[in-house]
């Protein structure tokens, strides 16, 4: 398994970092960003290097509560979200990709993953949705 790209503990996941790293994806970055602040009480994003996993990694929080995290990898940034069991009516009937939708639903795990590939503006759609569908499963 690949490790995300921001792999460096003294370089800060700053604006050129980002640009360098994502490419054609910053864009999709910058959107995700101006998107997370739509929300009443806003949201926010907290770098953290994480010395288990070697790598930068981002925490979408709001108030204490942690929605997702992100990865950022060479040309675009991965958003994941673990939901409990209980959330799988809200999984069902969501409109998220059948393949998101499966890795949820054919999990074990006492807490499951769902992660979204953003490549393009677009694609926060489901970004959009699977942040919802963990701020309805409080």
């Amino acid at each position: 398994m690949s490790r995300p790209g921001l792999n460096d503990p003294d370089v800060f996941p700053d604006t050129t970092v980002l640009s360098r790293t994502l490419g054609p994806a910053k864009a999709a970055w910058d959107a995700f960003m101006d998107m997370l602040q739509e929300n009443d009480p806003p949201i926010a994003a907290e770098w953290r290097y994480y010395n288990d996993g070697k790598s930068w990694l981002c925490k979408v929080v709001q108030r204490k509560a942690t929605l997702c995290w992100v990865a950022v990898w060479d040309k675009y940034f991965s958003v994941a979200a673990y939901l409990n069991a209980r959330a799988e009516p809200l999984v069902r009937a969501s409109s998220l990709h059948r393949a998101a939708k499966d890795s949820f639903l054919e999990s074990d795990k006492k807490l499951r993953a769902i992660t979204i590939e953003v490549r393009k503006i677009p694609d926060l759609e489901a970004v959009r949705e699977l942040i919802g569908l963990k701020m309805q499963s409080k």
